[in-house]
């Protein structure tokens, strides 16, 4: 069987089938068009060992001598109810076709009753996705305990990256050097969780943002899962990834399949940033991608939340949304206490009726109040919790998740309460044509453009008539998210999910932007949001300004540092903008009109990180894909090490062509005099540098090469620049 060669965008994925098992001999830099004969390349056989070579396969097995974690665990249950027959298939290739960005491989065991096919698809921009499929083609039911997806990275691969974090602490990088034995990341959130790792990456030794070999992958699923890296002692190294399935959760009966979630995974020579280029290139060719270029931009949004909780009295809320439309916001969301019985956390969950003593004709009201003034009008929900002090719990108490197969009325026990809530079982036919309907009621009753969908609770002890099922209450969430669409095609949903515990591709799938984060402290969400941007492109993460003293953290950031903040996003506000001072308004509204100026750039330009010595200071930015301008932020996170940060080079530019760089934010005019001699400046200097007000022209290969000169900015500060090509 002939091999199979993947390219695109200077990227190949090779395939040999000379073992007679699919094996992946390459992932990583183009080869070009012409490869050498596969059957020289035939690994050496060392003492001790084997007697043959031993082969990573596209689904690496026990049975072809492969030491590190089986591609298929699991085995036939057989007519006495036994399971454990089968354990150890062996399969081999009976089908390989490829068309040029795709190829499919089958895979057989024929005594053991098993196909296994994969498919490997090479997208435009060099992102290759991969999923499997196992399929009982035996006479009794298979167990399936776990079915991966890996891929080889070669050894000069020596580093790891992953994120991981907590509630307002999303996505965080940790790094360290791959040792010899399995790497594992655990997600049991019954969600993708607020821990979870984005991405995880293993590069060459020292690998930056801009500079080294990456080999990324991301898991496109948003229950239990395992991520992992496997090294060999032999020398071998494979990365990966496979849904965490509960006890008997997956059993197929005969001619049954069960489909993997797939995984995503990128390889750059550029650092960092090339991985990012792939996955955000990627998400901007999805035909259901949010339109931002030359389509419908991206709308500043107010949400109500950190301003009213749940006050959800009309005469306030009309208020606020009149200063919305006075500063220029376009989306106006109303977020939890709208519904039946909710004056907190503890109740109405579920009963998605309007609250009819607080909104006696209903949302109408205040939606024409939004509407009329030229904004969009969002609602938040939450469809997959309930609250036990609801009616919905009430009259169908065998509508709530748990491990017993008895209701919690018939003496059935619950899982342990998470924020006063308990899960709703979309498994169940009925709950889900229930939650269903009501939240298609909401929409065709009301004129809502957009739903916050939340999801504050991690799913514990998940079970559905007394079994597992985290796997099926998952796909019930994406089917119920696929019928709302079909049904409302120009309504957004924001998975949002206690902030960020619910990102990933499989969500994403089915939604039109994430909610990076519950903490709107300007200083955390700078490395929230640069690292859930290495994945996401910025026009799917919620990125809002929130109040002078942070609802999370207790810190007090000024206007200038959170409108910077929140502009290399999808820009909103989150504070109640009615007690804001003039000179609040002022710098807000500014930040509003940037990024109206600057969305289409921001969200459709390439993503650039620089690699700086001091580590107080970093910048970040984005460059218009024909490379004519681009925007870039200095943001001074503590004190920094040296007394001046020297020069900051602009990376991304054309080396050739010619920019005039000015900075926009803040400017002499955005900070007041509060005393004679005394000033709130962002800056702690006697004189700027001398290029700060008249601006800099620079080729893109000296400002690459040699930088711009940053003034002296305070702790929790950031300075905007703009880079046009004359």
């Amino acid at each position: 069987m002939n091999p199979i060669h993947l390219r695109a965008d200077g990227v190949s994925v090779l395939l040999s089938f000379r073992s007679g098992e699919a094996e992946i001999v390459h992932w990583g830099a183009d080869l070009g068009a012409h490869v050498p004969d596969l059957e020289l390349l035939t690994d050496p056989v060392p003492h001790s060992a084997l007697d043959v070579p031993v082969i990573a396969g596209v689904v690496p097995q026990p049975s072809s001598g492969w030491l590190g974690r089986p591609g298929l665990r699991g085995s036939r249950i057989d007519e006495d109810g036994r399971p454990g027959r089968d354990f150890s298939p062996a399969l081999r290739v009976v089908a390989a076709e490829a068309d040029g960005e795709t190829a499919r491989i089958v895979q057989r065991d024929a005594s053991a009753g098993l196909e296994v096919a994969t498919r490997l698809r090479l997208h435009p921009s060099g992102l290759l996705e991969a999923a499997s499929s196992v399929t009982n083609t035996g006479a009794t039911p298979y167990q399936v305990d776990e079915l991966a997806i890996q891929l080889p990275v070669p050894a000069d691969a020596g580093e790891l990256l992953d994120l991981t974090g907590r509630w307002c602490r999303e996505n965080h990088p940790q790094r360290q050097a791959i040792r010899r034995g399995t790497w594992v990341r655990t997600g049991r959130h019954g969600r993708t969780g607020h821990d979870s790792s984005l991405l995880v990456a293993a590069g060459t030794p020292g690998f930056g943002n801009r500079s080294g070999a990456v080999w990324a992958a991301h898991f496109a699923w948003s229950g239990d899962h395992e991520q992992f890296l496997d090294a060999l002692a032999d020398g071998r190294q494979m990365i990966g990834a496979a849904e965490l399935l509960g006890s008997g959760e997956v059993v197929l009966a005969p001619g049954e399949a069960y489909e993997t979630p797939a995984l995503y995974a990128a390889w750059s020579d550029r650092g960092l940033d090339g991985v990012t280029e792939r996955f955000h290139r990627w998400f901007r060719a999805r035909p259901q991608h949010v339109e931002v270029d030359g389509g419908r931009p991206r709308p500043v949004v107010l949400n109500t939340w950190e301003a009213v909780y749940f006050d959800h009295r009309i005469e306030p809320l009309v208020e606020l949304a009149a200063a919305a439309a006075e500063l220029g916001v376009e989306r106006f969301v109303l977020d939890d206490g709208w519904f039946r019985g909710r004056r907190d956390d503890r109740a109405g969950l579920g009963d998605w009726h309007v609250d009819e003593g607080l909104w006696p004709d209903g949302l109408t009201p205040l939606i024409e109040a939004v509407t009329s003034r030229g904004m969009e009008f969002g609602l938040w929900v939450e469809p997959e919790m309930v609250n036990l002090d609801s009616d919905v719990a009430r009259e169908h108490p065998d509508w709530i998740v748990g491990p017993d197969a008895r209701s919690h009325d018939e003496g059935g026990r619950l899982p342990v309460e998470w924020r006063h809530q308990q899960v709703i079982d979309l498994v169940n036919p009925d709950a889900w044509q229930y939650v269903y309907d009501r939240i298609d009621a909401l929409l065709r009753e009301n004129d809502i453009a957009y739903l916050k969908w939340d999801q504050n609770r991690d799913l514990r002890e998940h079970g559905h008539d007394g079994r597992p099922s985290v796997h099926a209450q998952t796909l019930a969430v994406y089917r119920l998210f696929a019928a709302l669409k079909e049904a409302h095609p120009r309504v957004e949903i924001e998975s949002c999910s206690s902030g960020g515990a619910r990102i990933d591709l499989g969500v994403l799938a089915h939604t039109d932007r994430v909610w990076a984060s519950d903490c709107n402290d300007a200083l955390e969400r700078q490395t929230i949001q640069r690292w859930t941007q290495a994945v996401l492109p910025p026009e799917l993460v919620g990125a809002h300004v929130g109040p002078t003293h942070s609802h999370t953290t207790g810190r007090v950031h000024d206007i200038g540092f959170r409108v910077l903040t929140a502009l290399f996003g999808h820009f909103g506000i989150e504070w109640d903008i009615r007690a804001a001072s003039e000179h609040e308004r002022a710098v807000l509204r500014k930040g509003i009109e940037l990024y109206k100026r600057f969305r289409g750039l921001i969200h459709s330009g390439v993503r650039v990180n620089a690699d700086l010595v001091e580590p107080a200071l970093a910048l970040h930015g984005v460059v218009a894909q024909d490379r004519g301008e681009a925007l870039f932020t200095a943001v001074m996170h503590r004190t920094p090490v040296a007394e001046m940060p020297g020069r900051v080079r602009l990376p991304g530019l054309d080396p050739d062509r010619v920019y005039r760089v000015v900075p926009l934010l803040p400017t002499a005019e955005d900070f007041p005099r509060t005393t004679e001699g005394d000033s709130a400046s962002p800056f702690v200097q006697h004189r700027g540098p001398g290029w700060f007000d008249e601006g800099l022209t620079a080729t893109g290969r000296f400002l690459d090469a040699v930088g711009v000169t940053l003034p002296l900015l305070r702790p929790e500060q950031a300075l905007l620049l703009h880079a046009a090509a004359e």
